[in-house]
């Protein structure tokens, strides 16, 4: 199945100017254009997937091959980077669209917040209004997943699958206390040493290296892995980090109960972000809820090694809508 996924399936790369800040987005399937595709071709629903932190959308391509697979190759499913997460290798054009009418500037956009207005940008100005949409959120990105709902309920969201949800008392958790230090408070000391040590590399050193790394992890991508080594993207992902870790406290009830039919939770047994008792305690306060504890052992960071275990599970549980359609 695996080399089935890698070898058949088009992967698309973009980078693009989302809010003012360069964006990868990664598109799996053969739409690359939804707003300038006639409509007889275009599809009635996209896949969008919100990564955790870092926000590099190349960890998630096995994973969204995987659930293209799984879905039928009906649909698109498109990952994109976190604001200041990601930027152009030199030999990569950047793509720039008008902006949104009705977007505000976006004030601090690679923290928390501005990161929600960034996806909502993009929604707004790359995807068709009338196109309906599954919003799949991985430990931060779920907390993004929810404010989308929150901010835009105009947008068709029909499902929405939250996995590994970080979206309360990030710092009270068993990583979230040695997180919460280094994120921070030490944070700071690792800026000059990091840009003074990895941005003189050039890009051939840094591919090397990259490449070694992923070997060693038993993990092969066609796409590059440079920003791993760029010393503007670490730096704008521990940043999030840190906000992540002061504001991440109190579960947004108001908003998961106004959006209950959609949402489907995941927790895992093994979590030290969200731990099980994380889970139990949204057993109890929303005991009518789609909020399922992993059986399998799946690790937080189940898009390096368990992806195709859960592009399973998410086609499975999304079978029924996907008949409608």
């Amino acid at each position: 199945m695996d080399s089935e996924i890698k070898e058949e399936i088009p992967v698309h790369e973009e980078f693009i100017l989302c809010c003012g800040i360069e964006t990868q987005v990664l598109k799996c399937g053969p739409w690359t254009d939804l707003i300038n595709d006639q409509i007889a071709n275009r599809p009635k629903l996209l896949i969008f997937i919100i990564p955790g932190n870092p926000g590099f959308s190349a960890f998630y391509v096995p994973f969204a091959k995987a659930l293209y697979s799984s879905t039928k190759r009906r649909f698109p499913v498109w990952v994109i980077s976190h604001a200041g997460h990601a930027l152009a290798p030199k030999d990569k054009k950047i793509l720039t669209t008008s902006d949104d009418p009705n977007a505000q500037e976006i004030k601090d956009i690679c923290g928390l917040r501005g990161q929600v207005e960034h996806k909502l940008a993009f929604l707004r100005t790359h995807v068709p209004k009338e196109m309906k949409l599954v919003v799949i959120g991985h430990s931060i990105g779920c907390y993004f997943s929810l404010q989308v709902l929150k901010r835009a309920p105009e947008l068709p969201v029909i499902r929405s699958f939250l996995l590994f949800p970080t979206i309360e008392r990030m710092s009270e958790s068993p990583k979230g206390k040695l997180a919460t230090p280094l994120l921070c408070w030490f944070r700071y000391a690792f800026y000059v040493p990091g840009y003074l040590l990895l941005k003189p590399w050039p890009e051939k050193i840094k591919s090397l290296v990259i490449r070694m790394l992923l070997r060693r992890m038993n993990l092969q991508s066609e796409l590059s892995f440079l920003n791993l080594l760029e010393p503007f993207c670490l730096i704008n992902a521990a940043y999030l980090g840190s906000q992540e870790m002061m504001e991440v406290v109190k579960r947004d009830n108001e908003t998961i109960k106004e959006h209950l039919s959609k949402l489907t939770f995941y927790y895992g047994t093994i979590d030290a972000w969200c731990p099980k008792e994380y889970y139990e305690d949204m057993k109890k306060d929303f005991p009518e809820g789609d909020i399922r504890l992993c059986e399998k052992k799946i690790p937080h960071d189940f898009i390096l090694y368990f992806y195709q275990e859960m592009a399973d599970m998410v086609a499975d549980w999304l079978k029924d809508d996907l008949s409608k359609i």
